[in-house]
């Protein structure tokens, strides 16, 4: 095998390319990348950690068809390092022979045979196409609120549904719960669970690749695999198998206490008052609602810190405590000026939603705070 590529061309699709390399894997062929030159001047290359597959091609000259497995890390920083000129990859004797003007490097190079083999998981799939920064936004609106903890199955993901008009994605921790709604025309209707894990890799693709050029991001679905094709980026991923948490069931039916509050203010607030929000290592501040005023208090031994926000309130007067961090993460996603939180008790969720429509939902458990 042997090609001739622009250096710069061959390490940002090394960059996308790698990201689904693991070296947790005590498979070590997995801890390469897969690179399959043809006689069109296709350069194929492949990494894959069975959970996830990215591929992705690229034009190059001077080819001879071909194949090999190259150490994903070595390989890449060896790219990274050289000149942005023109490099030329040869494959001889076992040996990965890489040039770039006044360099040369050897490395040993790994049979492509022994690399696993990528079914077709397009086949017998239906279609749906995104519009990319949309995609984009609402994997940012929702992925933080999946849990982490990988014992936890079906919430380490997000849920995915499709409607007629509308498409949703969901994620829950058991602390805080984000729903993200777009309106979408959809030919059928469906319901998948993709890990959070590989929505944000999803995210970091379609920065890496520049939305700006992507025209629309297709979603291709089976019952077993799903694969995003972003423009010559091919991403394969294993569905999470499972019955996700009855959302709905948990959203409050009603509500006493309603606010409508600047976001930015309440964010600048709470990122203030959690310098101090160290009581019982939760992280806690204490919001305490009343006339039009919203009062925000946390101590620890360091000292205390009391914070007063503005606010239009209908209904009680409340206090309530949250874990700072659970509720900064909500605001940051937010771009909406105002937003309405809705409270009932000092002991059951707050639920965060835009000031008209439903774009969007966020519910945060509250902490148990003396006198509650």
């Amino acid at each position: 095998m042997k090609f001739r590529c622009n250096q710069q061309d061959l390490s940002r699709a090394l960059n996308i390319v790698s990201k689904a390399v693991t070296s947790r894997t005590t498979i070590p062929i997995l801890k390469g990348i897969l690179l399959e030159a043809d006689e069109n001047g296709n350069l194929k290359m492949v990494a894959s950690d069975l959970d996830i597959t990215i591929e992705e091609v690229i034009k190059v000259e001077d080819v001879e068809k071909g194949s090999v497995v190259v150490q994903a890390k070595l390989f890449s920083d060896i790219i990274r390092k050289l000149p942005g000129k023109e490099l030329e990859v040869e494959v001889a004797e076992g040996k990965v022979v890489i040039r770039c003007m006044n360099s040369e490097f050897s490395i040993v190079g790994m049979p492509a045979d022994e690399f696993p083999e990528m079914k077709n998981e397009e086949e017998g799939s239906g279609c749906i196409e995104f519009d990319s920064e949309l995609l984009k936004s609402m994997i940012r609106k929702t992925s933080f609120a999946a849990s982490i903890d990988e014992s936890k199955g079906v919430i380490t993901g997000i849920l995915t549904e499709l409607k007629s008009d509308e498409i949703s994605m969901v994620a829950i921790d058991g602390y805080r719960m984000a729903i993200s709604r777009e309106p979408m025309v959809n030919t059928e209707e469906k319901s998948i669970i993709i890990s959070a894990k590989i929505m944000n890799e999803i995210n970091k693709i379609i920065s890496d690749i520049s939305s700006d050029s992507i025209e629309k991001i297709k979603l291709l679905i089976n019952n077993r695999k799903a694969v995003f094709v972003i423009e010559n980026v091919k991403v394969a991923l294993r569905l999470l198998d499972g019955e996700f948490i009855k959302y709905r069931d948990i959203l409050p039916k009603e509500d006493k206490i309603q606010v409508r509050i600047s976001r930015r203010d309440l964010l600048d607030s709470i990122e203030r008052a959690s310098l101090l929000s160290k009581e019982g290592k939760n992280n806690l501040i204490k919001l305490a609602i009343s006339d039009n005023l919203i009062t925000i208090t946390s101590r620890s031994e360091e000292g205390n810190v009391r914070e007063d926000v503005l606010a239009q309130k209908t209904g009680d007067d409340l206090e309530i405590g949250f874990n700072a961090k659970y509720v900064l993460d909500v605001l940051k996603v937010i771009d909406d000026d105002e937003i309405i939180m809705k409270f009932n008790t000092g002991i059951t969720p707050c639920l965060v939603h835009p000031v008209e429509g439903n774009s969007y939902e966020y519910l945060i458990l509250p902490v148990r705070i003396t006198g509650n």
